[in-house]
């Protein structure tokens, strides 16, 4: 830290590509990469990971044209070989429709995953530990991590309670109010602008991720829903904070279902962000939705809906159907695809060209 202070070209100083961990804590460092960038005119000379977003006018310049940035979320089923990729989204995406596999992963599986959670450090653990890494970390955040991210003081009792709300609200399009009311339930209040901050510290810990509402060109003038739903990075942050574990939400099949939409739509994220797409939810206000849009750079799109019964399919594949049929394609063109993301065993097409496909077998 002295040497950042004082000297922090010294600290770039030694083989490429150098590694910076946590550069956060000494910000000076990315105008030192910047200017150390710009004397050697060379790529790939440095890497700058950290678990925060430093504070706001921290450095001197943006880094635009010296400095990519990635966002590196937890692990998808896939890369923790728990989905056997037999459905690439990427060859869905072009127009490689037929498929037919089979998942192995059973409900069990995914309660345990959906516990665990993607992170590197839980993947590799026997079982008996794995899911104590979630658990820690939550414990982490909020008595440490949450105050120092911003320097503002924040009371761990109202981050409890915060994260609490969220996790209840999981894969909802719960507003600030219902967040401030649920809290208001438990004798502890917060303020509007308190839960801004709250929120917004959360989001730069990288501990939140909401999912926007897409706004696609419609036929009617149906008034399409703008708010974002609420979500995790990863949903074991939601079973540690309410304090459940595996077979805890198998007894709660309703909490399950929102978890394991949860579940989807961080896998999701992985995989769509390999080949350069967004994740985006769609609900007009006659309640027509598709829980997941995946929307690339390049104007493609398709809808998504995720349901662990088979009983749900049916529906699920109906109102995709009339989601297509309200979209405008002439502006937005065809959709790719349109999916029904299951729990179940069997991934294959139906006669309508809806796809089922079970997440253990979806991969970039």
């Amino acid at each position: 830290m002295d040497l950042a202070d004082t000297q922090p070209s010294l600290l770039l100083k030694g083989d490429t590509p150098r590694l910076i961990d946590e550069w956060q804590m000494a910000p000076v460092l990315w105008d030192a990469v910047r200017f150390e960038v710009d004397q050697r005119q060379a790529v790939g000379q440095f890497i700058l990971t950290g678990s925060s977003v430093p504070k706001d006018g921290v450095t001197a310049h943006t880094g635009t044209g010296r400095i990519s940035q990635m966002l590196m979320r937890p692990m998808s089923l896939f890369e923790s070989k728990e989905s056997d990729g037999s459905v690439s989204l990427k060859s869905l995406f072009e127009s490689n429709l037929e498929i037919s596999s089979t998942s192995t992963l059973s409900i069990e599986d995914l309660a345990f995953a959906i516990c665990r959670g993607g992170w590197p450090a839980s993947v590799s653990l026997p079982k008996e530990y794995a899911l104590d890494t979630s658990i820690n970390y939550i414990e982490a955040i909020i008595n440490e991590d949450i105050s120092t991210v911003d320097g503002i003081d924040k009371n761990p009792e109202r981050v409890r309670l915060l994260l609490r709300s969220l996790a209840r609200n999981i894969a909802t399009m719960a507003t600030n109010t219902t967040i401030i009311n649920d809290m208001q339930t438990n004798d502890l209040s917060m303020t509007p602008p308190t839960l801004d901050i709250y929120l917004n510290a959360l989001r730069r810990i990288f501990v939140i991720e909401d999912q926007p509402a897409w706004s696609p060109a419609i036929r009617s003038r149906t008034a399409i829903r703008t708010s974002s739903k609420r979500h995790f990075v990863d949903p074991s942050i939601a079973t540690a904070v309410l304090g459940t574990n595996p077979m805890g939400i198998l007894k709660d099949f309703n909490t399950f279902g929102f978890l394991f939409e949860s579940l989807c739509t961080r896998d999701l994220r992985i995989y769509s962000a390999a080949i350069g797409g967004n994740v985006f939810h769609y609900r007009d206000r006659y309640n027509l939705e598709a829980d997941i849009i995946v929307s690339l750079r390049d104007g493609r799109w398709a809808a998504i809906e995720v349901k662990m019964g088979q009983k749900q399919i049916e529906e699920a594949a109906e109102n995709l159907l009339k989601l297509k049929e309200r979209i405008n394609t002439d502006k937005m063109g065809e959709p790719s695809f349109l999916m029904v993301l299951t729990a179940g065993e069997f991934a294959y097409k139906r006669k309508d060209d809806v796809l089922i496909v079970p997440i253990g077998c979806l991969r970039d």
